[in-house]
Parts: structure tokens; C-alpha cells; sequence
């Protein structure tokens, strides 16, 4: 049985739909900087790989701990990269309705249209406060469509469904929502059972921890970390063919890497990059736990595990 993917079928606009497999890119870095030759690696996997799209800058992406020049240049190489292969989604959360609208210019200015925005903790968890805030950024970026990031505390406000309907019907520029409070799945249910007409789908997080049950409750996509984007892509063809068995088959490989990336998160996927022959050197500016002798040892037996092969040095093309 092929089962449903709630993405809905009426979208007539020239943006492209958001489904499948959205990883969020990590960013490469120097000793002095930021690695734009890396980050140029970084797409051409993804690409090769089969995604359905990409996304830069997110909470995977340190985007906290780049230079307002770093965060522009590699988005533009992003979206070079891609070159209108895939969607690109922008992301544009920031503290105040002024520093979106900047963040998201930046993004229309290279063509991109679809903007993933956190609202800020400092606004709170209200819907009336999210809605007004949404509404003030949109109405100064009429061409943009927006993704509701609706993260957990402690980095997120962590928003009922209820708050999020409110806010989704308030706000017409809101077409999808990035769903990753836990547990997920009831509030993903309740999102799609009472959503407006004008949202077209939700969206799954999680690092993809828990991908079989959002599209079981109608995700039309997932956005996990990149470093096993193959195998996030052989799994979500597998599931929209009817292949439930096979898809099952291919999430089981992967859990314990993805519940290693939970607690180590960019660092394992820095790491496992690094071994696929992607980037040069793990450099992680987030501060997150280091990677001991052991931990290396394990997340390599779960990579393993995972089947995936190598990217290598002679994929690496021009621009390496």
C-alpha cells in the first residue's frame, strides 16, 4: 500500500512543493574562517545523494556562531551550487521583525523564496505575539513563503498545536510548519486535522529520529543532519513506493547513529563527513561535547552499520 504523504495537491504557485528528504547543511570551517570550497562539496553530495532539497542556514548549521559576511557567503554558495536543481530553503529566525527581513532579503536577492523562521523565545509563547510578529515580517517580504520552525524548549517556545493552528491561520504566509517539539507525532496529527486550507503540508525534525511515524500521521517531509543523506533518501522512496518493509529495514540501520548524533550532534556529523571524504577537518565552533577515543569508536561501527558508502576524493570535481 502506498501511504499518504500530506502534501497538498492544489499548490499552483511557481515555488516548487516541499517534500522528501531537506537536510540542513552544516558548515564547513578553517582554522580562520569559514570553507567555501568545502561548503561547495557539501551541496554536490547532497545533490548526489537525491535530496529533495536543502537547507542553510539552521540550528545544525552553528548558524549562531557565523559573522553576518560568513552567513552571506555561503548561502550564495549554496545557492550557485544548487542552482535551481532542488529548492533552497533560508533560513531568516532571528531576535526582531527588522534582522528577519534582512536575513530574508538576502535570501530573495539569490532567488530564494522559501524562508524557515523560529519565532524568538523573547516574544513567548502566545499565539497572538507569534502571529503579529510572522505578520510584521511577511508584510515587508510579500514574495517570500514561510516555514513555521516550531522547535522544543530549551532553544524553542516550544508551541501547543493549538498555538500553532491560531497562528497559521492568522498568518497566510505561513505554508508549512517545521514541527520537532516532542512527541512530534500527536502534535503533526493535530496540525494536519484542522489545518487551513492555504498550509500545505508539515514538516518532520528530530535529526529524522522519528521519520516513520510523521509520515505514518501525513509529514510531508523530514529534515535531519546531512551525513547519511542516501541512506534518508533510499528510505523515503521506499515508504512513498509502498515499501514499507524496506523502508523499516533502512530506519533500523540508522538509529543508533542517529541516538550517537543526538548527544554529538554537528561533531558526529562533522566526523562522519569527514570519513565519507567530504570535508577536510571536523572544526565545530558550537559548543558541543568533544569526541573521545571511544565515541569515535562506536560512531564509526554505527556508520558501518548504516551501508553507506564513501563520497572520495574523486568525486570531488572542480572547486575542491
Amino acid at each position: 500500500m502506498v501511504h499518504n504523504i500530506n502534501c497538498k495537491s492544489h499548490y499552483t504557485d511557481l515555488i516548487m512543493p516541499l517534500t522528501g528528504i531537506l537536510p540542513v547543511l552544516p558548515t564547513p570551517f578553517t582554522e580562520s574562517g569559514v570553507d567555501i570550497a568545502a561548503m561547495r562539496r557539501i551541496v554536490r553530495f547532497a545533490l548526489d545523494a537525491g535530496v529533495a532539497g536543502v537547507v542553510f542556514p539552521g540550528f545544525a548549521s552553528e548558524v549562531e556562531m557565523l559573522t553576518g559576511e560568513e552567513r552571506l557567503a555561503l548561502l550564495e554558495t549554496v545557492s550557485a551550487e544548487v542552482d535551481g536543481r532542488v529548492p533552497v530553503i533560508a533560513g531568516a529566525s532571528a531576535a526582531t521583525v527588522d534582522d528577519v527581513v534582512a536575513y530574508g532579503r538576502q535570501a530573495l536577492a539569490l532567488g530564494i523564496t522559501q524562508l524557515m523562521i523560529q519565532p524568538p523565545k523573547s516574544i513567548g509563547a502566545g499565539a497572538d505575539a507569534v502571529a503579529a510578529f510572522l505578520s510584521a515580517s511577511a508584510m515587508q517580504m510579500p514574495d517570500a513563503e514561510f516555514i513555521l520552525q516550531n522547535a522544543p524548549a530549551p532553544r524553542g517556545s516550544d508551541l501547543s498545536p493549538e498555538a500553532v493552528l491560531k497562528v497559521v491561520r492568522r498568518v497566510p504566509a505561513v505554508r508549512y510548519v517545521k514541527e520537532e517539539t516532542l512527541p512530534a507525532g500527536p502534535a503533526i496529527t493535530a496540525i494536519l486535522a484542522d489545518a487551513p486550507e492555504h498550509l500545505l503540508g508539515v514538516i518532520g525534525g528530530g535529526g529524522a529520529r522519528y521519520i516513520l511515524d510523521e509520515y505514518d500521521r501525513g509529514a510531508c517531509a523530514a529534515m535531519p543532519a546531512l551525513e547519511i543523506a542516501d541512506l534518508h533518501v533510499a528510505l523515503d522512496r521506499n515508504y512513498r513506493a509502498g515499501r514499507g518493509g524496506e523502508a523499516r529495514t533502512l530506519y533500523v540501520k540508522s538509529l543508533p547513529l542517529l541516538a550517537l548524533q543526538a548527544v554529538y550532534r554537528m561533531r558526529l556529523t562533522k566526523h562522519v563527513l569527514g570519513l565519507r571524504g567530504i570535508i577536510d577537518n571536523p572544526i565545530v565552533r558550537a559548543p558541543t561535547p568533544d569526541l573521545d577515543a571511544m565515541a569515535v569508536r562506536d560512531i564509526e561501527r554505527c556508520l558501518q552499520e548504516c551501508e553507506v558508502e564513501s563520497f572520495g576524493r574523486s568525486n570531488r570535481g572542480s572547486g575542491a
